[in-house]
């Protein structure tokens, strides 16, 4: 004795639905501008002083590359650009 195999009866089920979500954009915060800072006078002319008829340095010379190199100015160091030699400010 042999059993049928039968399928279940399936009934048409309804397509499904897809729901649409709708995309939440998150709102852009406005930073605050920032002021730009006031940029540094660059050149010969804020290398030296002139006062009547006297020239004056404003800035060092490099000890170890002699006169003509000066030293940058920085927070709290002077440092020369051709050979390197940092002499730190005194507080």
């Amino acid at each position: 004795m042999s059993k049928k195999v039968t399928k279940k009866d399936e009934t048409p089920t309804e397509p499904k639905v897809e729901e649409k979500k709708e995309e939440v954009k998150p709102q852009k915060v406005e930073k605050p501008k920032r002021e730009k800072k006031k940029r540094i006078e660059k050149g010969v002319h804020a290398m030296y002083k002139v006062e009547g008829e006297k020239v004056t340095r404003l800035r060092p010379t490099c000890e170890r590359c002699g006169p003509g190199y000066f030293m940058g100015d920085h927070k709290d160091r002077y440092t020369c650009g051709h050979c390197g030699f940092t002499r730190y400010k005194t507080h």
